[in-house]
């Protein structure tokens, strides 16, 4: 590991969290921890409006920050977007979108790590090149091999576009086949633009590709709610 991605153990009022020494380091796709409704401005369960009293305590939910009673706040999920070490306390709302994400630091990250290949066209290039495209282990890079090499840092992304084919009227049968990528180039405001395209030779797997770019869709989609926060 090297020293820019060095990690350090702190403890917060929500519980234990794995975080990076440098806070440029961390994740596009994690999320700070919320402030806590202070206590003297939760009297009752923000979900079920029970009044708290010494039998019936009180909780924070550590992704959303607000108070409930027990009943209302009784799951512990896992939360990597905030880097926590283990499952912590969540309202049912989060812990439903908490589990949902399980799936793509489960799964759908490894796939963007292990990589693919595309064709990749710069610009308006006309010419394409056989690259492998990863996501760095960081998380910080979309890092593309071939003849050539570049690293796009992920939160100078600014637009992700899939590209899919075989629709047909009543939805659904379309696949993943290709995507439009457009980012800032570090330094400047110039956006630059690149389009991947799954290849068609047994070389470019077509199902591991279509694998990727789903994966990059819900990365796509968590780097945006890490933005608006």
């Amino acid at each position: 590991m090297s020293g820019g991605d060095a990690k350090k153990l702190v403890r917060s009022p929500s519980g234990l969290r794995m975080v990076p020494e440098h806070r440029a380091a961390r994740s596009p796709f994690g999320l700070d921890e919320p402030p806590w409704v202070p206590d003297k401005e939760c009297p009752r369960c923000m979900q079920c409006d029970t009044k708290f009293d010494f039998i019936t305590r009180k909780h924070h939910c550590r992704r959303c920050g607000k108070c409930f009673c027990d009943k209302c706040c009784s799951k512990k999920v896992p939360l990597p977007r905030m880097c926590f070490v283990d499952p912590v306390r969540q309202c049912a709302e989060c812990a439903l979108v908490s589990q949902k994400e399980t799936e793509f630091y489960d799964k759908q990250l490894k796939v963007l790590m292990n990589g693919a290949t595309f064709f990749v066209t710069l610009g308006t290039s006309d010419k394409s090149e056989l690259m492998v495209c990863r996501l760095s282990n960081n998380q910080r890079y979309l890092v593309l091999d071939g003849d050539s090499h570049y690293e796009i840092e992920i939160i100078q992304i600014s637009t992700v576009q899939i590209l899919t084919e075989g629709f047909t009227p009543g939805g659904g049968n379309t696949r993943a086949v290709g995507m439009i990528l457009q980012y800032k180039v570090p330094g400047s405001e110039e956006v630059t633009q690149m389009k991947f395209t799954a290849g068609e030779d047994f070389s470019c797997n077509k199902k591991l590709s279509a694998a990727w770019l789903a994966a990059m869709h819900k990365a796509t989609k968590l780097l945006y709610e890490s933005r608006d926060q």
